[in-house]
């Protein structure tokens, strides 16, 4: 199989984005889309190779840019840069709206079927996404924040929802966790999440050894089986089982 991959232009307001477009080159008609959102620090490798993985599954896959120009985020700015749009999310559901209209502007995307997934800071964004009531059949979220400043508010989230989690993230703890529960149960969402044990933050992530934070590490395990969680997940919407 030959995936064909592409960098999209494509703006929100005045920010200029540069996204990454990824589809199986042999295919023809109308595909489902998936939109992939990257980790805190801008959209880079790791997203761009999910991209690539999900358009393997015979998906069009696009990795949205939320910080411009495909901007990479130094440890001191991080929490500027997150705080920042986490604390408004308005502007962030317009950043991630603006790269879903992108994915299904495309010719070869069947709008009436999409998901979003994201990874870290990108799965907090595809949970605003879905508070937001974005129309998609699922979002799923890999080590993702689970904190919102604008909680859904009930009958609006439209997705389903999955949340695949490490039981030991230092950044996602317990209480966090039961907030989200509780939030999901006053929206009337469908939703799921899933504990790997013995599991830390960022465990998609190869490159993640603990050392520019502690507590982000990559688990090898559980990322093969939050994969197939999220395979699972997809072909159980698109069959219409759930």
């Amino acid at each position: 199989m030959t995936i064909k991959t592409a960098d999209v232009r494509y703006s929100d307001g005045t920010l200029s984005c540069n996204g990454f477009l990824a589809q199986e080159e042999a295919s023809t008609g109308k595909r489902p889309g998936v939109l992939v959102v990257h980790e805190a620090f801008g959209l880079g490798e790791h997203a761009m190779t999910r991209a690539r993985m999900v358009a393997e599954l015979g998906y069009v896959a696009f990795a949205a840019d939320l910080f411009g120009d495909r901007r990479q985020v130094g440890p001191a700015e991080l929490q500027a840069v997150i705080g920042g749009l986490m604390g408004d999310p308005k502007v962030l559901r317009r950043r991630a709206k603006a790269a879903l209209t992108t994915l299904t502007s495309q010719p070869q995307v069947d709008a009436s079927r999409l998901f979003a997934i994201g990874f870290c800071f990108g799965g907090t964004t595809v949970l605003e996404l879905a508070r937001e009531g974005c129309d998609l059949l699922g979002v799923v979220g890999f080590h993702s924040g689970l904190q919102t400043a604008a909680p859904a508010a009930p009958g609006t989230i439209k997705a389903r929802v999955l949340t695949l989690i490490g039981a030991d993230d230092p950044l996602i703890p317990p209480e966090q966790r039961t907030a989200f529960e509780e939030e999901m149960r006053r929206a009337k969402a469908d939703w799921q999440m899933v504990l790997y044990g013995n599991t830390a933050h960022s465990f998609t992530n190869p490159a993640a050894d603990g050392k520019v934070m502690p507590g982000v590490i990559y688990n090898a395990e559980a990322d093969r089986r939050s994969w197939l969680a999220m395979q699972s997940f997809f072909e159980e919407r698109l069959s219409g089982r759930s």
